[in-house]
C-alpha cells in the first residue's frame, strides 16, 4: 500500500499551470483550463548619442553616453489548454519603449578605423501587462517601472573624414527583471514575468568637433538606429479547480496519498469525460489553506498548485502509470 501511495503522489507531484473556474451557478461547469505560455520580443532602436576621446598612440579611451527610443515588445496570446470557460481568454504583453546607457569605452586605432569595446550603467522604462479572464471574471494587471542596469558592447568606428565617423556598434542590455501576480476572489490567479535584457545592433554617423593633434581625440555627437531582440516574457494564469463532491458522479477510489487524501477517478454531472482528482471536501478537512469556498453558488474549489498536484483526466493517468510501472 506504501509504495501505490509513493506511486499516486510521484503521479500527482506536477507543477500546476493553472486552471479557469467559475465564480457562480452559471459558470459551475467551467472544466480545468490551464494557462503558460512564453515569448521573445523583437523591435526597431532609434536614437542619439554624444561622447568625448582621448588618445595616447594607437590606444584610445573614452566615454560616451546615449539615448534610445524603441518599440522592442513581446507579446503573446492564447496558450490555454482543456475544456475553456465562456469567454476565457489570456494574454501577455511586455515592452521596453526607451532605454539610455552611460558607458567607458577603450580601443585600438587603425588609421580610419577604430575597434573598441564599451561597458557601464544603463537604465530605462520597462512595461509589463498581462489580461487572464474566464468564467464572468477577469483579472488585468499592468506593473511599469524605471529600471537600472548594466550594458557591455563592442563596436567599429570608421572615420570618412576628419570630422564626420561612420559608427556600426553592438550592445547586451540587462535591466533585470519585472513582475506581476495577481487574484480575483481567490478563483482565478496569474503571474507573469519580463527578463528586460536585450540586444541590440546600429549603425549611425557621428561629427566630431575641432579636430586637434590626436586622429580620434575630442568630442562628438550622432544619432544612429537599428533593431533590438531580446526580452523574454512567461506567464501562467492559475485556477482553484471546481472539485466540489457535489458537482461529480461515478466517483470511485483509486489510490490515497501519503497526507490521507483520496485521489478519485470521477465524472462531472455536465460531462462524460472521466478525471482524476481529489475531493474538495477531503481537502477541507486535511489542507484547508488549498480550498476557495465561493458564496456566490457555495461550492467548494482545490487549488491544485498548493498541493503540489493537478488534475488529469483518465488516459493521462493510465498512461502515466503504464510508464511508472515500467
Amino acid at each position: 500500500m506504501y509504495r501505490f501511495a509513493v506511486r499516486v503522489a510521484a503521479l500527482f507531484a506536477v507543477s500546476a499551470a493553472g486552471f479557469l473556474l467559475s465564480p457562480s451557478n452559471a459558470f459551475a461547469q467551467c472544466l480545468p483550463n490551464s494557462g503558460a505560455n512564453s515569448a521573445h520580443g523583437s523591435g526597431w532602436v532609434a536614437g542619439a548619442q554624444a561622447g568625448y576621446n582621448w588618445q595616447q598612440g594607437t590606444m584610445v579611451y573614452g566615454l560616451e553616453t546615449d539615448l534610445s527610443g524603441t518599440d522592442l515588445k513581446s507579446s503573446m496570446s492564447g496558450g490555454l489548454t482543456g475544456t475553456p470557460c465562456p469567454g476565457s481568454a489570456a494574454s501577455t504583453t511586455a515592452e521596453v519603449d526607451w532605454y539610455g546607457t552611460l558607458r567607458g569605452r577603450v580601443g585600438v586605432a587603425a588609421d580610419k578605423a577604430l575597434f573598441y569595446g564599451t561597458a557601464g550603467l544603463a537604465y530605462g522604462h520597462v512595461d509589463l501587462n498581462s489580461t487572464f479572464s474566464g468564467g464572468g471574471l477577469t483579472l488585468n494587471t499592468d506593473v511599469s517601472s524605471t529600471r537600472a542596469g548594466w550594458v557591455v558592447g563592442a563596436g567599429i568606428d570608421y572615420m570618412i573624414q576628419p570630422n564626420l565617423i561612420l559608427n556600426f556598434g553592438y550592445q547586451y542590455v540587462d535591466l533585470g527583471s519585472v513582475s506581476l501576480a495577481a487574484t480575483s476572489a481567490g478563483l482565478i490567479s496569474q503571474t507573469a514575468n519580463a527578463n528586460a535584457s536585450f540586444h541590440v545592433v546600429r549603425a549611425g554617423l557621428s561629427w566630431r568637433f575641432a579636430p586637434g593633434p590626436t586622429p580620434w581625440g575630442g568630442g562628438y555627437v550622432g544619432a544612429f538606429g537599428g533593431g533590438a531582440w531580446g526580452l523574454h516574457t512567461d506567464a501562467t494564469y492559475n485556477v482553484a479547480v471546481p472539485s466540489d463532491r457535489r458537482l461529480k458522479r461515478d466517483v470511485a477510489l483509486v489510490g490515497v496519498l501519503d497526507n490521507g487524501l483520496g485521489v478519485y477517478r470521477f465524472r462531472y454531472l455536465w460531462s462524460d469525460t472521466v478525471y482524476v482528482g481529489v475531493m474538495a471536501q477531503e481537502v477541507a478537512l486535511i489542507r484547508p489553506d488549498a480550498i476557495v469556498h465561493d458564496v456566490r453558488d457555495d461550492y467548494l474549489r482545490v487549488d491544485y498548485g498548493r498541493l503540489g498536484l493537478r488534475m488529469i483526466t483518465l488516459p493521462e493517468w493510465q498512461a502515466m502509470s503504464k510508464g511508472a510501472a515500467l
